[in-house]
């Protein structure tokens, strides 16, 4: 657009509508300078009125407009003048700004004059830091023409944010004190029904129901409610994952205006990689709940082959052992400098608000992973998870092995492979002989020779050092990236995986919401489909549904057991090669990759005849680590003491664990825990040490002369009011 150095030249616009706006206006670019340019418009002095109301009623951010700033001359004071020059100028500012009275806003400093406060914001709270405002002058050489210049059209504040109207999620509005109250909880679940895509009319019931807890049933409440609910679902539909076309820019406009939910945040450059890691204060407060003195673990290396960064989950376990994620880190990064800078901020974070809160282990499942940053901030034993190497070659064997008798025995080789380091075999012959007997196998030994080789010896060390993950925990692990996968990948803006912002919409939106109203489900008793679906969520949970008449084991050969199906009577699932980890189920389900309730039930009952089929890998991995402890030569002194009184404390711990696992009557664990007598504190006294108080039984004379001198006083009060 070109650029005019004058405004005499520009036509005097004059729409026909009563009211009109800035986009019934076309704006020339005037400046005497290229870097002091503006756009300029020319209309009739007696129609500002009529622009200024129609720019109050911009349908996305309705306003008002309120004098910032106003000078005056009078007629004919100037000798000279440019064309430009004004006989009255005023700067008409957005009601919501400029001062910023929200959190982490500004204010300005105290004025020299009097503010036209007739057409303000409703109240003080409400001003957003709003950047909108426009000049109005009225011309010296012309008055009757007025000269608009607009600074800043965009309703949006310092960072670039819509800061009130419907598209700002924050906005209280001029209408706020006659809102219902709508606490954390409400506004959460209202907001998680709507990204899950519940119905209109479904989420509105429930959100009303929640409102009239606090305030009753009205007429009002219902319609506010109404209103409140359309915000949101237009928020949603309107919101976008694109705050700027460049993704850098974009995340840290994202991170600039959600401080509250990043804990660590480090932009590339020449020396330092990207990391950005996210934990909203309800993830914090599950981090809190369920993450202290239990197990947390690491869903690692998400996505690295589709999206730009991947994405490394951090999990706690909740009341019911499901997987609750509790941080989100994404970066490419795994060095060990890196690492620790993350996770030394999210562990500071957590011990922030609860200084005692420790962790009982945390669950690694891949051999790459680093275990000095986990062993140094969270100071904790480290676990293996055998998840990961079990799904990936499970997918792989039946994509690229046609035969279902092949696919069963490689899968069976494979296992062994991995207990080889317990029955004493050499596990390069064991690999050598693998690849020699299914040499015919090509499409799978190429992916075997390319992805594995290089790695398998890592990795067996790797279950060597560290103490193995049970399949509870393996299940639970994989059902997390089952969901994690269904959700991102499942998306109608696939075109945008490249993307972190699209990334990260996602995580805080659609999945952060999927979570909590599965949490609020369980604890609530409300919504049971959802409450059903999560808790049936997991592997694990699912074989406990199953009886244990419903498996059938070959006692003879014991190459396979049959589970009766569920949901049809008559059929029969077949899982080869019972009672370990490398099992194969004949289900859809495990055919897909995944870990199977057929296996995992098959497995229990194998467990409970332990003299005909091998242990868990998890509970021979458990039983080295006691026979290492056993075979260590301690002499006949005080370390000794040390060590009796650490494997006795262990023992009470985890025969307690069994006790209330296997328990259906947490009542009768509780009863027979043993009695804990705590002292009563005794009252002190101002001026007087506590100790030095002795706390004597009060008497019945002392209660009685009491009751005495109270009636006393009440008889005089009463006579002196008569």
């Amino acid at each position: 657009m070109e650029i005019k150095d004058s405004i005499v030249d520009l036509p005097v616009q004059d729409p026909e509508n009563e009211e009109f706006s800035s986009v019934d206006l076309t704006w020339t670019k005037f400046g005497s300078t290229d870097q002091h340019v503006d756009e300029v418009a020319l209309i009739p002095y007696e129609r500002v009125d009529a622009f200024i109301n129609g720019e109050c009623n911009n349908i996305e951010c309705p306003t008002r407009f309120h004098i910032e700033r106003g000078r005056k001359r009078v007629p004919g004071s100037l000798k000279e003048c440019k064309d430009d020059e004004y006989l009255l100028y005023r700067l008409y500012w957005c009601s919501f700004g400029p001062e910023n009275y929200g959190e982490g806003g500004s204010i300005l400093p105290s004025r020299r004059y009097r503010l036209n406060t007739r057409n303000r914001a409703a109240r003080p709270q409400s001003m957003r830091g709003c950047t909108c405002h426009f000049i109005v002058k009225r011309l010296y050489a012309r008055p009757s023409l007025a000269l608009l210049i607009y600074n800043d059209r965009r309703h949006v504040n310092k960072s670039g944010f819509v800061c009130h109207g419907p598209l700002d999620r924050d906005a209280i509005g001029p209408g706020a004190k006659k809102i219902p109250y709508i606490g954390n909880e409400i506004q959460q679940q209202t907001m998680s029904l709507l990204y899950l895509g519940i119905p209109e009319e479904n989420v509105l019931q429930t959100h009303i129901e929640g409102i009239q807890r606090y305030c009753g049933s009205n007429a009002k409440v219902n319609s506010l409610a109404s209103q409140y609910v359309q915000k949101l679902e237009m928020i949603i539909k309107r919101s976008t994952h694109e705050l700027d076309l460049d993704d850098q820019a974009s995340i840290r406009m994202w991170v600039e205006r959600n401080r509250k939910s990043v804990f660590f945040y480090q932009d590339s450059s020449e020396t330092d990689p990207f990391i950005l890691g996210i934990q909203t204060e309800w993830q914090l407060q599950q981090m809190i709940r369920f993450g202290h003195q239990s197990l947390l673990a690491a869903h690692s290396s998400f996505g690295i082959s589709k999206l730009k960064y991947p994405l490394y989950t951090l999990l706690a376990f909740d009341s019911r052992q499901h997987p609750l994620p509790v941080a989100w880190i994404i970066t490419r990064t795994s060095a060990k400098r890196d690492v620790s800078k993350w996770m030394k901020a999210l562990s500071d974070r957590v011990r922030a608000v609860e200084s005692s809160w420790m962790v009982s282990g945390f669950v690694i499942d891949d051999a790459a992973v680093e275990v000095d940053p986990i062993r140094d901030v969270f100071r904790c034993p480290v676990l293996f998870c055998l998840w990961r190497i079990r799904r990936s070659w499970l997918r792989n064997v039946v994509k690229k092995c046609s035969n279902i008798e092949v696919q069963r025995e490689i899968f069976k080789r494979l296992g062994k492979i991995m207990y080889s380091i317990w029955d004493g075999s050499d596990s390069v012959v064991s690999l050598e002989e693998f690849i020699q007997d299914f040499v015919d196998q090509t499409a799978f030994m190429q992916y075997f020779k390319e992805s594995w080789v290089p790695k398998i010896d890592m990795w067996l060390a790797t279950m060597k050092n560290l103490p193995l993950a049970s399949q509870e925990a393996s299940g639970a692990i994989e059902a997390y990236h089952v969901k994690l996968k269904t959700k991102l990948y499942d998306d109608l803006h696939l075109g945008s995986i490249q993307r972190v912002d699209w990334l990260v919409h996602k995580l805080t939106t659609e999945i952060h919401s999927s979570y909590w109203l599965d949490r609020y489900a369980d604890e609530s008793g409300s919504f049971q489909t959802v409450k059903e679906e999560y808790i049936s969520s997991t592997s694990w949970h699912r074989a406990l549904q199953i009886p244990d008449d419903d498996v059938i084991l070959d006692d003879k050969d014991r190459f396979f057991a049959k589970v009766v199906s569920q949901e049809d009577s008559d059929h029969r699932h077949l899982v080869w090669n019972p009672g370990s980890e490398f099992a194969l189920c004949s289900c859809s389900w495990s055919m897909q990759g995944n870990l199977c309730k057929h296996i995992i039930k098959v497995n229990m009952v194998c467990q409970k005849k332990r003299s005909d089929y091998h242990p868990s890998m998890s509970f021979q991995s458990f039983r080295e680590i006691l026979l290492k402890f056993w075979r260590k030569v301690v002499d006949d002194s005080i370390s000794l003491d040390q060590s009796v009184a650490w494997t006795k404390q262990m023992h009470d711990t985890i025969q307690r664990l069994v006790e209330l696992s296997n328990s259906s009557n947490i009542g009768s664990v509780v009863s027979s825990l043993p009695i804990k007598w705590v002292s009563k504190k005794g009252r002190t006294f101002a001026g007087r040490p506590a100790a030095y108080t002795l706390a004597l039984p009060p008497s019945k004379e002392s209660a009685s002369q009491r009751k005495h001198r109270k009636r006393k006083r009440l008889s005089r009060l009463r006579g002196g009011s008569a």
